[in-house]
């Protein structure tokens, strides 16, 4: 499964279908608007220095009332402030917050895209059946702390580092692969948009895509490059996700799928049995070949 330069079929067809069944998906232009403005730059490896090509944020509009009303994405989003950004920083996790990672699970678990992912994981051999080990399972893939940053405590978990964001010596963006926390730091004052990476008429994408790769700065710091879903619910990138996570076993997996209109990468790192890192890199959209 790991690193092919040809879409893996099987996995395409199991992602599109969890993607026809993603009726909490925001619409383009309806219940957002985004700018994609200018295409981003060169930045030196080990810089903060970005040139800003983009002068207006990212998100023009989001329709927060929707936000709020649908279960997974109120969940989704009570968890954003739940931990330390710096790795290094032991994360304390309060019977409040476990809570709240259970209700999230069960919001995403009565969502069509969750039964879907899961049966696939079930014939696949890959996940128990029962509703409550499978739980269990997400909970440790996604939501066990682990140490990312040696001498320290459990300073990292799959869900922050892919979901939230966080720093690596107080210099350096690790993760924030995720639209919500992206628009909801930009709304406040955190993230400030650069612009798109693209390859000249390649990958330039276009206001209506759901897949970009962003580059921007956080609360100070620049990460050149990011991969984000736009628009697509929580559920939809925790099925994809673990779904890659659970069909192979390498440390890195790499796999090249058509989901809609677009050709991704789908890049997994694993943390033992947990995820270490997620995010779709772009590579074409419209299915242009490449």
């Amino acid at each position: 499964m790991a690193g092919s330069n040809h879409a893996d079929q099987e996995l395409t067809e199991v992602i599109n279908q969890l993607w026809r069944l993603d009726t909490n998906r925001l619409k383009p232009g309806t219940d957002y608007i985004i700018s994609l403005q200018g295409r981003a730059g060169y930045v030196a490896q080990g810089s903060n220095y970005a040139r800003d090509r983009a002068r207006a944020p990212l998100f023009t509009y989001v329709n927060e009332d929707k936000l709020r009303q649908m279960e997974t994405y109120s969940h989704f989003i009570n968890l954003l402030d739940n931990y330390e950004m710096s790795t290094g920083v032991s994360e304390t996790v309060t019977s409040e917050e476990l809570q709240e990672n259970k209700l999230f699970i069960d919001s995403i678990l009565d969502t069509e895209v969750m039964k879907c992912a899961h049966s696939y994981l079930v014939r696949k051999g890959q996940s128990p059946s029962d509703t409550v080990q499978f739980k269990r399972q997400l909970f440790n893939i996604w939501f066990r702390l682990y140490h990312r940053q040696r001498g320290g405590g459990a300073d990292s978990c799959g869900f922050e580092h892919v979901f939230v964001g966080e720093t690596k010596y107080d210099h350096e963006i690790i993760g924030l692969h995720n639209w919500v926390q992206f628009y909801l730091q930009e709304k406040h004052g955190h993230v400030d948009y650069k612009g798109y990476k693209a390859r000249a008429n390649k990958d330039t994408p276009d206001e209506d895509d759901h897949v970009l790769n962003l580059q921007f700065s956080w609360k100070g710091l620049v990460k050149p490059i990011g991969g984000s879903f736009i628009g697509v619910s929580p559920e939809f990138e925790v099925a994809l996700f673990t779904i890659v996570f659970l069909m192979s076993t390498e440390k890195k997996t790499s796999v090249l799928v058509k989901v809609d209109e677009y050709t991704l990468e789908l890049v997994v790192y694993r943390y033992g049995g947990s995820i270490g890192s997620s995010f779709p890199k772009l590579l074409s959209s419209n299915n242009r070949d490449l």
